[in-house]
């Protein structure tokens, strides 16, 4: 298969967001992605200009390394007394603190300076930086009992030696496990830990990727996997994947090269074979677009009542374009029947203009959808630019403010203010705000609302884990709020998904260049004391 150019690759999109933003330009519908020279984009060293704009204005005081100096504190390694949030560490530094000596930066760094510095101060706290994608970091599962706040519990390894680029993973009633990677496919790991050959007659999988920036690039992707509520009964799997197509649309026959988008279909394995396949939701092939299918989002969820759900990322011909815009499915989450029906109380059912599956927008980067059988509604988790990632309660209708509201700016520092450019015009009154927010960002990624057997101490928590940041969490929730949050792993892998098997197991999935792992979360036995 021909390798896909790197001029023809729109990531990243934030970045080159945040290049249209720096030069003060204007995006039009008729961008054209062939003008840019990407292989000069990919050599600006934009994590430099922090360090630069840092030791020009602290290190004095602080230390280039942030561990302190004759004059300073250190920033890194210890608890900050006036707070450590992005938030708190701006105040400080524009504030500064007259009675130890430090001078308040407000009289000569504007906000967007003090904004990057604290950002890159927390950053270097939490040890990442944005462009640090840490799969390559030494997987090392750790041995014997490892204790936390509610259970002890040890790790078991299920399955190893898998493709750097997994996706998903669906446990089974029988003990096996489905398994999709991006470029792999879909397959089945049995209850000895064996992986299967792909699974013929699946959608297309295309490998001809290209890295970006460190990040890898492609199009033809298979993406989340999940079986029906009542799969004993009627065996359907979905899969979410990116339908790939060339010379189908205006944008794939202008730059001749191929265009891809969001698509859900189900279908069932039989004799080790895809069969009975339908589509489930597919978008207009005039939206399918050249933008990476790391930009995709790609997750699958039901409700009690069995509809479903998919989580569609900025697909758009550039991260903000289309998100706000109710006829376009970029940046959504939808809701349609289990066989792919509208449902009559979907909330833009009767907007003339609007996609009728359509549940909520305005969202970024969807990493995790899930039901919440005690509220009844979905959650999600949403990647920011540079800093803030989300965690979501989705109400229907709602408007999750992509990319209006933020808390995160782009990857140069510069704020993210395309919305008057682009004439979008948003009330926060009419925006739902995010139950957490999480900046620097630790790459949230998928979760589970955990309610098994096994871990009765993790009842109606949520199990979340991370990417950049390479953490497993436990997030206890109160009245839609987090009152606390737990690290269970810490520096371990980066979490991919995260999924509860039919007895209350908790599996992982971890990611990682030299192979990927799937491990089994056990609690200890008891002790002679209970």
């Amino acid at each position: 298969m021909p390798h896909t150019q790197p001029r023809h690759l729109y990531i990243s999109l934030c970045l080159l967001t945040a290049l249209v933003i720096t030069t003060g330009g204007v995006v039009a519908q008729g961008f054209d992605p062939s003008k840019i020279n990407w292989e000069a984009l990919s050599k600006i060293p934009m994590h430099d200009g922090f360090i630069k704009q840092f030791n020009e204005q602290c290190a004095a005081c602080h230390g280039e390394d942030l561990q302190g100096a004759p004059l300073g504190t250190p920033l890194v390694g210890v608890d900050l007394r006036h707070g450590d949030s992005v938030k708190e560490i701006a105040l400080s530094i524009s504030n500064g603190f007259s009675e130890t000596g430090m001078p308040a930066w407000r009289e000569t760094l504007d906000e967007t300076k003090i904004w990057n510095l604290a950002l890159y101060v927390a950053e270097q706290r939490q040890g990442t930086t944005i462009l640090d994608k840490r799969a390559d970091i030494p997987l090392i599962v750790p041995e014997g009992s490892i204790a936390s706040e509610r259970h002890a519990f040890h790790i078991e390894v299920i399955a190893e030696g898998l493709d750097p680029m997994p996706f998903s993973i669906e446990p089974l009633p029988d003990g096996r496990i489905l398994l999709s990677e991006r470029m792999r496919g879909l397959s089945i790991i049995a209850t000895d830990g064996k992986q299967s050959d792909p699974i013929s007659g699946t959608p297309p999988v295309y490998d001809d990727s290209s890295t970006f920036l460190g990040q890898v690039q492609g199009l033809g992707w298979m993406l989340d996997v999940a079986i029906h509520p009542q799969f004993e009964q009627n065996g359907w799997i979905y899969i979410h994947h990116t339908d790939r197509c060339s010379d189908c649309n205006e944008l794939s026959r202008k730059g001749n090269q191929p265009v891809s988008m969001n698509r859900l279909i189900r279908g069932r394995i039989k004799e080790g074979k895809w069969v009975d396949e339908e589509i489930i939701w597919q978008a207009d092939l005039e939206t399918y677009t050249n933008t990476s299918d790391l930009a995709s989002g790609g997750r699958i969820s039901f409700d009690a009542e069995g509809h479903v759900y998919i989580s569609i990322g900025m697909k758009a011909p550039l991260d903000f374009l289309g998100i706000q815009d109710l006829s376009l499915p970029y940046g959504k989450i939808h809701r349609v029947h289990d066989d792919g029906r509208i449902p009559a109380d979907n909330p833009f059912v009767d907007h003339p203009e609007a996609m009728k599956s359509i549940w909520t927008y305005g969202h970024r980067s969807v990493q995790g959808l899930e039901f919440d059988p005690l509220t009844q509604l979905h959650w999600n988790t949403e990647m920011g630019p540079r800093g803030g990632d989300e965690l979501n309660r989705l109400i229907p209708g709602g408007n999750y403010g992509w990319p209006v509201f933020t808390n995160g700016v782009n990857y140069d520092g510069r704020p993210v203010n395309v919305a008057g450019k682009l004439g979008i015009e948003l009330d926060p009154k009419d925006a739902e705000f995010p139950v957490l927010d999480m900046t620097p960002s630790p790459a949230i990624s998928s979760f589970i609302f955990y309610s098994g057997s096994e871990f009765p101490g993790w009842n109606n928590d949520i199990i979340v884990g991370t990417l950049r940041a390479t953490d497993l969490l436990r997030m206890e929730v109160t009245d839609n709020k987090v009152s606390h949050t737990e690290t269970l792993l810490k520096d371990l892998a980066r979490f991919r998904d995260i999924e509860m098997g039919p007895e209350g197991e908790l599996y992982v999935l971890l990611e990682n260049a030299s192979g990927s792992l799937i491990i089994r979360l056990l609690p200890d036995a008891p002790n002679e004391d209970g």
